[in-house]
């Protein structure tokens, strides 16, 4: 599923990245320009960090195993 909408980021490429070595949000943010534009992807980020237990210890995030699906929201982008 696509993730970040601005730069057409996936929760994949962001499992890949982090497969590849990528620890930090801010890596993350580096490598891929994840909430980088608009921002209202940076919690969901964080959510797929915490999924592949990574970020724990540098900021905060709890890895936690949702006894219900998680909820994800998607922006449409509407034409100017």
């Amino acid at each position: 599923m696509i993730v970040c909408v601005c730069k057409s980021v996936s929760d994949r490429k962001i499992r890949a990245a982090i497969a590849e070595g990528a620890d930090t949000f801010d890596e993350l943010q580096f490598e891929l320009g994840v909430a980088t534009c608009c921002g209202k992807c940076e919690e969901s980020v964080r959510d797929v960090m915490a999924q592949c237990g990574v970020c724990e210890s540098q900021c905060g995030v709890e890895r936690h195993i949702p006894s219900q699906p998680m909820h994800v929201t998607f922006y449409e982008r509407k034409a100017a």
